[in-house]
Parts: structure tokens; sequence; C-alpha cells
């Protein structure tokens, strides 16, 4: 019930749960479009046939620590969404979707255009705005902050793995031409 304008445990509850309704399967579902975008992993002979660090984890991790992290970030998304009357919230907001932009442009450049350095430093910038996003979720909902430093620090390995690549594979660019097909069609 709603009294003299503030709302109730049960409505904020409700407002932050359509958010998480809207949230959560978009941020999966932009994901997977951006890792079904161009060839990956296993499916992508460029990518098989570059040497790799002994840190590179199983192929099946990647789709089960993505689809985790994306959950997660996107409640964190609907608690700062439901933070209405924050100040910060609109720069929350913004950090949030242009370090998210970045995620997904990660993988087209990765994978498809075989552009390890900017593969680095798209995540590098991915990381800073993600950085800045969570110290601002804090600000307003430090349980949204906490649950964005696991996905910071999975970006961070990813930054590792996609530089010890890069050194162990100078010449990657030229291993096969770039990948412009969609394996969403």
């Amino acid at each position: 019930m709603c009294v003299g304008g503030i709302a109730s445990k049960g409505q904020l509850r409700m407002s932050f749960l359509r958010w998480a309704v809207v949230t959560v399967p978009l941020i999966l579902l932009l994901g997977f479009v951006s890792g079904r975008s161009v060839p990956v992993g296993s499916e992508n002979g460029w990518y098989m046939a570059l040497a790799k660090p002994a840190l590179d984890p199983p192929g099946w991790v990647f789709p089960v620590v993505w689809t985790t992290l994306y959950v997660m970030i996107g409640v964190a998304l609907a608690m700062i969404l439901n933070a209405r009357g924050a100040r910060q919230r609109p720069l929350a907001v913004g950090l949030f979707a242009a370090q998210f932009v970045l995620n997904l442009l990660w993988t087209p450049t990765f994978f498809g255009a075989h552009k390890i350095g900017a593969s680095v430093l798209v995540i590098v910038a991915m990381l800073i705005l993600s950085i800045a996003a969570t110290i601002v979720f804090a600000r307003i909902r430090p349980a949204a902050a906490w649950l964005m430093v696991p996905y910071m620090v999975w970006i961070s390995f990813a930054g590792v793995l996609a530089f010890s690549i890069g050194q162990l594979n100078p010449d990657a660019e030229t291993l096969a031409p770039a990948s412009h097909t969609s394996q969403m069609l």
C-alpha cells in the first residue's frame, strides 16, 4: 500500500522484479547475439589454429561463465534502474551501457576480425568503464556493485588471456581471412 507517496516494500520489490524481467533477458539476448555473430571457440578455425597459454580454460567454461555473469550484471542493472530518485542513476546507467557496448564488440573484434591487439584495447576500455560504473553503483546500491565484481574479475582474466594469445601468435591476423559471416542465420 502506498501511503503519502511512499511505496511499500512489496511495491518496491515488484518494481525491481519488473526491471529484472527486462534487463536480465535483454543482456542475455544481446550477449548471445554477439557470441553468435561470428564463429567462436571450436567453431572458429582461426582460433583453433592459435597457440594458447596454459591458462586457457576448456571451451565449455565460457558459455557457463558468461551466462552466469550476464544474469548477475542484469540484476545489478535492474537494482540501479529501480533506484528512482538516485541522483547518480543516469551516470551509472550510462557507464554500464558504454561498457556493455564494448562487451558486445569484443567477440566480433577478436573472433571475427582477428584483431587481438584491438580486442585487448576493447577489454581495457571495458574494464575501466565497468570499474567506473561499479563505483557509481556502490553509491546507489552497494549490492549492485558487488554483483559487478565477478564480471570485472572475468574480463580482467579475458584480457590477460587475449594478451597472452597475442604474445604467442604475433602473426595471428594473417593465419586466416577475417570471418564476416553470422552464426545466427
